[in-house]
C-alpha cells in the first residue's frame, strides 16, 4: 500500500499503472490484481486506509475547547510529515474524475466535516459547522502548499 500510495502522489492516478505498482514492490502484475481487481479498487484501499489513519488520529486529540482547532491541526502538520503521500492523495482525490473517487470523495469529507462540527460542538466551539468548513480549508491549502512547493500558502 505504501508503494501504491507514492506511486499515485508522485504519478498521479492516471499516470500509475499497475504494471509500475507491482515492480515498486517486487511483485508480479497478476499478483497485484490477486488482491485488487482494478487499479480503482486499489487506489480506493489506498484512500480508505489513509482516511481511517487520519479519522483515528484526529479522534485521539484530547484538548481543551479554546486549543482543540490548534492541537487537531497540529495532528494534521503531523501526518503530512509522517503519512505525506496518503495525506496529499486524501485531499486531493476530489479532482480523480473517476465516479466511484468522487463519491468516496463526497462521502469521507462529508464524514469528516460532520467529525468536526461534533467535536466542535461537544467542546462548546461557537458556530461549529463554519469551524469544521475553516478546518477543512486548512488542511486543503496546507496540501496544496505542499505539493506546490509553496511554504507561504502555508496559514
Amino acid at each position: 500500500m505504501e508503494s501504491a500510495a507514492a506511486l499515485f502522489a508522485t504519478q498521479g492516478y492516471y499516470k500509475t499503472t499497475t504494471a509500475h505498482i507491482a515492480e515498486a514492490v517486487g511483485v508480479t502484475q497478476p499478483y497485484v490484481f490477486h488482491f485488487f481487481k482494478t487499479k480503482e479498487q486499489l487506489y480506493l484501499a489506498v484512500l480508505e486506509r489513509a482516511y481511517k489513519r487520519m479519522e483515528y488520529a484526529f479522534n485521539q486529540v484530547e484538548a481543551p475547547a479554546e486549543q482543540l482547532c490548534a492541537a487537531m491541526g497540529d495532528v494534521f502538520v503531523e501526518l503530512m510529515e509522517t503519512q505525506r503521500n496518503e495525506m496529499l492523495l486524501l485531499m486531493q482525490c476530489s479532482a480523480t474524475p473517476e465516479p466511484k473517487v468522487k463519491e468516496f470523495a463526497r462521502e469521507k469529507y462529508a464524514q469528516l466535516h460532520e467529525t468536526m462540527r461534533n467535536r466542535f460542538d461537544l467542546a462548546g466551539i461557537n458556530n461549529s459547522s463554519h469551524e469544521a468548513s475553516m478546518f477543512l480549508a486548512y488542511g486543503l491549502v496546507i496540501s496544496l502548499s505542499a505539493v506546490l512547493e509553496l511554504p507561504q500558502l502555508m496559514p
